[in-house]
């Protein structure tokens, strides 16, 4: 099984994004194919995908020298800051190359081939417009930056805040240029296509006159920006529409209106929520809202906590292609016992560990669709009990810390992390005990439905499986670097991003353990984390800039009264956000929900908190946990369940997406169950946090 497995697992994706991973490679170009772009967007890729290992050293580094030698670090966290900010924005080309942008797919794949070439031709024109309206202004504030070497004013004094803007426009040119080759690509006519080049021409030509104008003060080139500059500034939308005499419930719908019309067209999630804020800052502040836009895109990348997302996401892709995860079931197989319903269990446990693993739900549900999914076919366990503990299991990964959903909203709502991952661990226990508490249940009221270790080993014609004393040595140490992880955060000893970082280069321990530290595996786990995060930031990038333009705006303060007013108790404010978090679910991606509604519906709760008989910050920890498992929630739910999708992907041939969609059902109640006991009883998520903050949050 183990070939079988890791060939597959290379090919699986590990993603968080994407409704059909099947879809997601259906369009990528042919190497013999490429142009000089594409070429240049290929492998400066692969080359900046080992910047988050390095940065991963250097934060490791930082904490042997604050722990170990009682010596801090000046240079570690700005240049750490750097490295991932540079694989965050120089990974736009290599993701729009790949076509690896979060979007909608749904409408999109069920569309006519001529419906989704004018979608593809819409979604890559709104890109390059989106694009160009936010260098015109970002272009500008890094030329000045540049001009003047701007720096942090630290202690180490680096000129942090002008590399993290040249990076953003750097960053954002790679992906222009890159969608402009796509665009090219997407045209058979000779006239379009000299059109597009065209546009190219116009925009290299701007750009580089607005750099020797404003970096080097060359006179003839400043009057030529200056020149397209006024032209922009002529067409000012805003005079016209005078959107500021609008109400702001009016603003507001049109707001999400544009946004979700936009999203059914399947074009990046980024680019949409981007180009929505650029229409309103312009429409509403004039040619000067670019200069908000840009300065929150930016402020985006002064984030510390981010940084912990391509390191958890390294951890985990390194320990799934060493091979861990079959180590750990092969292991759990081995102790199981004579239990009927054994193997389900110790998939649930597997799972559990896997999640703790990753925090990445993708990843986990191939693993157990490649791993266990067969196996629980072999033994006769029944089909539609095994693919649905599988998806709900392998959905863990959104709730037992490090969970990737907890770092965005955390960054989102101004939780602390830590305390969101405490938070989430024992709900995400108490899921996994329903769940393998169900299976039990389930069959030995019908023993028809699962083995005995017994009847297995009758099965297997009796032979004992075994597991290498490098195999059950990696499993060891894979488990006390998970604890060492967590505990470390826990007990307040590391950072989340710090502890990360320990994780990210202890896995490469465990996998030379493993005899799986190679260079296939540390490419490939770097490349995939490249890929993955890079579609997470670029995402979150335009979301973040949405939020911003929204609030300013005036779109949060009226969602916030609306809520209020609404006439209902506390706990029916909060049921009617579960609500429609849930409606947002069936057609809408979690990341781009985060965004959406965090800032809205944080600010309600804390200020129902009183009423709720918790503390403002309580109220935020244990609502994020509601937000969590709801987001939980929809991965199983039909039709657009990405858990189902991602299953399919990997399942045996025979597995059907209707039989997925019917065997997760018992599971998403189970699921509901859960989240109804949080609401009532907050503590079942706060007593954690709360002991180990000493008794208070």
């Amino acid at each position: 099984m183990s070939g079988n497995y890791e060939d597959k697992l290379n090919d699986a994706p590990l993603e968080v994004s994407g409704l059909d991973p099947v879809h997601e490679e259906e369009n990528v170009v042919d190497r013999a194919d490429y142009t000089p772009v594409d070429h240049f967007s290929h492998l400066l890729g692969i080359a900046i995908s080992c910047f988050y290992l390095i940065a991963a050293l250097a934060t490791l580094y930082e904490v042997f020298s604050r722990y170990v030698l009682n010596a801090p670090t000046y240079w570690a966290f700005e240049t750490v800051m750097m490295l991932c900010a540079a694989a965050w924005m120089l990974s736009s080309g290599f993701i729009t190359l790949k076509q690896r942008h979060i979007a909608i797919t749904v409408f999109h794949i069920l569309a006519s081939p001529r419906q989704r070439w004018w979608l593809d031709l819409f979604a890559m024109t709104v890109g390059v417009i989106a694009l160009y309206f936010l260098l015109s202004d970002a272009a500008i504030r890094a030329y000045d930056s540049i001009g003047r070497l701007e720096k942090s004013g630290s202690a180490f004094n680096s000129p942090l805040p002008m590399v993290l803007k040249s990076l953003m426009v750097t960053g954002a040119f790679l992906y222009l240029a890159q969608l402009l080759v796509n665009l090219n690509r997407h045209f058979e006519s000779r006239g379009a296509r000299l059109v597009v080049k065209a546009v190219a021409a116009y925009i290299g030509f701007y750009f580089v006159a607005a750099l020797l104008g404003h970096a080097f003060d060359i006179s003839w080139a400043a009057a030529i920006a200056d020149f397209f500059s006024d032209i922009g500034k002529a067409m000012d939308p805003s005079k016209a529409l005078n959107m500021r005499s609008m109400d702001l419930g009016t603003v507001s719908l049109i707001m999400v209106a544009l946004l979700i019309s936009l999203m059914m067209t399947g074009m990046p999630l980024g680019i949409v929520t981007l180009i929505v804020s650029v229409i309103m800052a312009i429409t509403f502040f004039g040619p000067r809202g670019l200069f908000l836009v840009s300065s929150i895109a930016v402020g985006l990348l002064e984030h510390y906590s981010l940084v912990a997302v391509p390191f958890f996401v390294l951890m985990a892709s390194i320990l799934e292609r060493a091979g861990i995860a079959e180590d750990l079931f092969d292991a759990m197989s081995i102790f199981a016992g004579n239990l009927r319903g054994g193997v389900a269990v110790q998939t649930t446990v597997v799972a559990v560990i896997l999640a703790a693993m990753s925090g990445v739900m993708g990843g986990e549900i191939v693993m157990l669709g490649l791993v266990a999914l067969p196996q629980m076919f072999r033994l006769g366990y029944d089909r539609k009990l095994s693919i649905g503990l599988i998806c709900a299991a392998g959905a863990l990964a959104t709730l037992i810390p490090p969970s990737i959903i907890m770092i965005v909203y955390g960054l989102s709502a101004e939780v602390g992390i830590g305390d969101l991952f405490m938070a989430g661990a024992v709900p995400g226990i108490m899921l996994a005990i329903f769940y393998a508490g169900y299976v039990l249940i389930r069959v030995n009221l019908n023993p028809k439905l699962a083995p005995t270790a017994a009847e297995v080993a009758a099965i297997s014609g009796g032979t004992e499986q075994k597991l290498s004393k490098d195999r059950l040595t990696a499993v060891l140490l894979c488990i006390i670097l998970i604890a060492a992880v967590m505990g470390s955060i826990y007990g307040g000893v590391a950072s989340v991003t710090e502890a990360a970082a320990v994780g990210c280069i202890g896995s490469l321990f465990v996998a030379a353990v493993r005899n799986r530290f190679n260079w296939s595996v540390t490419t490939a786990a770097l490349i995939g984390t490249m890929s993955t995060v890079g579609t997470i930031i670029w995402l979150v990038l335009g979301a973040v800039s949405f939020v911003g333009i929204f609030n300013l705006v005036g779109g949060g303060d009226f969602m916030r009264s609306l809520f209020l007013n609404l006439g209902l108790s506390a706990m029916g404010t909060v049921l009617v956000m579960m609500l429609i978090l849930m409606v947002l679910g069936t057609f809408m991606e979690w990341i781009a929900i985060v965004f959406i509604t965090v800032p809205v519906f944080a600010p309600v709760v804390m200020e129902l908190a009183p009423d709720l008989g918790l503390s403002p910050d309580q109220a935020k920890i244990w609502f994020g946990i509601l937000f969590v498992m709801n987001i939980q929630i929809y991965f199983l739910s039909p039709p657009f369940g990405p858990a189902c999708f991602w299953l399919k992907s990997v399942a045996p041939k025979d597995v059907t997406l209707q039989e997925i969609f019917i065997s997760v059902l018992p599971f998403i109640g189970l699921q509901i169950l859960g989240l109804f006991l949080v609401m009532m009883y907050p503590q079942i998520a706060l007593w954690l946090p709360e002991i180990l903050n000493g008794g208070s949050l």
